[in-house]
């Protein structure tokens, strides 16, 4: 139902029963019903038709806002489908590019390197393509499945420590997060060279911690190359959050990603 006729509905409905009432109460009941049982009956009728009224509208908006909810839902996870399909699309013709090169050249060696990378970024984005946070289901849930998928497909040994309530993200900001655990993840796999990560996520009440570390040869945080690493992206994401995102060598060796989310009420 349209709120134009939810409007039209809340100014006829009132004033034709309690109109209607007063009129019939003054026409035909004045001889039955005094004035001080009239005004209690008319307001007995008022408080009914209130409540009822009320509950109607109130339940039409309750269901018209959760399917708005849940079509803002949808849009986020197809809007992040759409991203990874385009990283697919640019990462496989770049590698092409390069490939074709190199065997127009006869450099089979680089050539061989270059169907190594195709393979591997399909399969990553694919991987990731059946990934993607879902509307139902617990965030928890979900990476904690990835991650196992993760380290089936890498190699690499996770240690979770998990700990976040299910209502602490929308849909949308799922999305967000569950990226930046995607790309941090992926760096993992293609730069450190490590055999052991790490990721704690931990939140309440609207703040909340995502920490991801490695036990790799670690990044170089003067020649770190934002393209190279995804850290505009990460970075993009935790503006999107309210987050801020920190990238640092590890003491004992590798990296450590941080994004922070303090409540500011």
């Amino acid at each position: 139902m349209s709120y134009r006729v939810l409007h039209v509905l809340t100014v006829i409905l009132p004033t034709l029963l309690i109109g209607g009432f007063e009129y019939i109460r003054h026409d035909f009941l004045l001889g039955h019903l005094s004035m001080e049982t009239g005004n209690l009956y008319i307001t007995i009728l008022t408080f009914i038709l209130s409540l009822l009224f009320s509950s109607w509208v109130f339940r039409i908006i309750k269901s018209s806002n959760a399917l708005l909810v849940q079509e803002q839902a949808k849009r986020a996870v197809y809007e992040e489908r759409e991203r990874l399909a385009r990283e697919l699309h640019d990462g496989i013709a770049q590698s092409l590019f390069f490939l074709n090169i190199k065997l127009k050249q006869g450099d089979t060696e680089a050539a061989s390197r270059a169907v190594s990378i195709i393979d591997n970024h399909v399969r990553q984005s694919i991987f990731n393509l059946r990934s993607i946070p879902e509307v139902h289901g617990s965030l928890k849930s979900r990476i904690t499945s990835w991650l196992s998928n993760w380290n089936s497909m890498t190699g690499i040994h996770v240690q979770e420590e998990i700990e976040i309530d299910n209502h602490l993200f929308t849909v949308k900001d799922e999305v967000q997060a569950f990226a930046i655990i995607q790309e941090a993840f992926a760096n993992i796999r293609k730069h450190s060279g490590a055999s052991k990560s790490w990721i704690q996520f931990k939140g309440i009440h609207g703040q909340w911690q995502l920490k991801i570390s490695d036990n790799g040869c670690g990044i170089d945080t003067a020649k770190i190359s934002e393209k190279k690493y995804g850290i505009s992206m990460m970075q993009e994401r935790a503006n999107q959050l309210g987050a801020e995102l920190q990238i640092r060598k590890r003491d004992m060796g590798g990296t450590e990603i941080i994004v922070i989310k303090e409540d500011k009420q």
